[in-house]
């Protein structure tokens, strides 16, 4: 189970914050799709052992999150049709400065958009409670039951705990973070470890901002159980939520969240604080095609770092053949199109060379290259994706009768369901 937990917490730290792409959203059809692939994958899948060493899960979910990232690169340069090409007509919204202020277009195509400036000041944040650090073996409570309110959103919630006789002040502090983020009423619970290794428990508000008229987000209160409470600490804010200030044209304006949209037209995602103005408005034709062709490359040139991180410690170099065989079966048309490829097999684009070649005559062969790399990086993302474990050491157990198989969906790839059986 701690391995299945360490796991679950390098997935979070390392990939939790790009959670959330609109090309992450699926249809029925889509999810279908993917399932029958899985399906198809294990018929004739042997059953093997898992070699235990303590990077297999971090490797499998590696490989797993770059596909998606190769996935998500796809679906950006095939939103506006299937042919790269179609990219060219395409709006797609432009930052001066990107790691501030992003932008995506949300207007209608037909609508006239006007450019603008936005200078932030500070962001929205979330309330932060934090609790007072404990000794994890210490025992501060007795056995018995407890409970307190939590005041959210006009709505009021009764949390009840018990505490066992014996039970460590670290064991009572995991139960309530447990209580809180299975709850789902817009709370984070974490434990924190200060340098002495106490605990606390830190709570904080999935909602920024304040809405007008309150004071806080949530309030955490008890009568039965104060002295537990008091204990705990937990309703001790640490950080008061604020809203957004930023200016637009000059103008001063106040929002709850770091996103949100202007004139129907941008939705903004404020990230940092900015140096003065930034200026928002429309990419043309060469800059959106750019773009998506770089954001394809680095998904790629990343499943190619993720194939040689792997490869000394694990002796392993199926992963890193199969993707760099993709550049190297294309080499001479992707030397046409402007990209080429470094010593350690990453794509580098030569942005004025593929500007020039898509201006030129023979832009419908650049488009064609630019296509094939495009539907064989999709290709190697779904097969990475549908089964990461194929790339992992591992020592086959048995072979499937052939003709005789039964599907079970998730054996061939257990980190399709984020899970991994260590007792084989």
């Amino acid at each position: 189970m701690a391995r299945i937990d360490a796991a679950y917490n390098y997935f979070m730290t390392t990939y939790g914050d790009n959670i959330g792409s609109r090309y992450e959203s699926h249809k029925k059809s889509e999810l279908r799709d993917t399932y029958n692939k899985i399906v198809k994958a294990n018929k004739d899948a042997p059953l093997y052992k898992i070699k235990d060493t303590e990077d297999m899960g971090q490797f499998a979910i590696d490989i797993k999150e770059h596909a998606n990232s190769m996935s998500v690169s796809v679906s950006n340069l095939s939103s506006a049709g299937d042919s790269v090409e179609s990219i060219l007509s395409k709006r797609i919204a432009a930052s001066s400065d990107s790691s501030s202020v992003g932008a995506t277009f949300v207007g209608a195509e037909d609508v006239e958009a006007e450019e603008f400036t936005i200078e932030v000041n500070s962001l929205a944040t979330p309330q932060v409670n934090m609790g007072n650090f404990l000794s994890a073996e210490g025992r501060n409570f007795e056995s018995g039951q407890y409970s307190f309110d939590l005041d959210i959103k006009n709505h009021s919630y009764e949390f009840q705990f018990n505490v066992n006789p014996g039970e460590s002040n670290l064991t009572v502090q995991g139960k309530i973070v447990r209580l809180l983020n299975s709850s789902d009423i817009g709370l984070s619970a974490s434990l924190v470890t200060n340098s002495v290794g106490e605990n606390a428990i830190q709570i904080t508000s999935k909602a920024t901002g304040l809405p007008e008229g309150d004071n806080t987000l949530f309030n955490i209160s008890s009568t039965i159980s104060w002295r537990e409470l008091n204990s705990l600490g937990i309703d001790r804010t640490i950080q008061e939520p604020s809203n957004s200030s930023f200016m637009l044209n000059g103008a001063e304006h106040q929002s709850m969240s770091n996103t949100f949209t202007v004139n129907r037209m941008y939705e903004i995602s404020l990230k940092s604080p900015t140096n003065g103005p930034v200026t928002i408005g429309l990419m043309n034709d060469t800059e959106a095609l750019t773009d998506g062709v770089n954001q394809l490359l680095n998904s790629y040139n990343g499943m190619i770092d993720i194939g040689l991180k792997y490869t000394g410690s694990h002796q392993n170099h199926s992963l890193f053949n199969e993707i760099s065989s993709i550049a190297k079966g294309m080499q001479s048309s992707l030397d046409f199109a402007g990209i080429h490829i470094d010593g350690v097999g990453h794509l580098i684009l030569d942005t004025q060379r593929l500007s020039d070649v898509i201006n030129s005559e023979d832009k419908a062969a650049a488009f064609t290259t630019l296509n094939e790399l495009k539907n064989a990086i999709s290709k190697a993302a779904s097969k990475a994706s549908i089964n990461p474990m194929a790339y992992v050491d591992k020592a086959v157990v048995e072979y499937k009768n052939p003709g005789k198989t039964l599907s079970a969906p998730y054996a061939t790839s257990a980190y399709s369901g984020m899970m991994m059986n260590y007792s084989l």
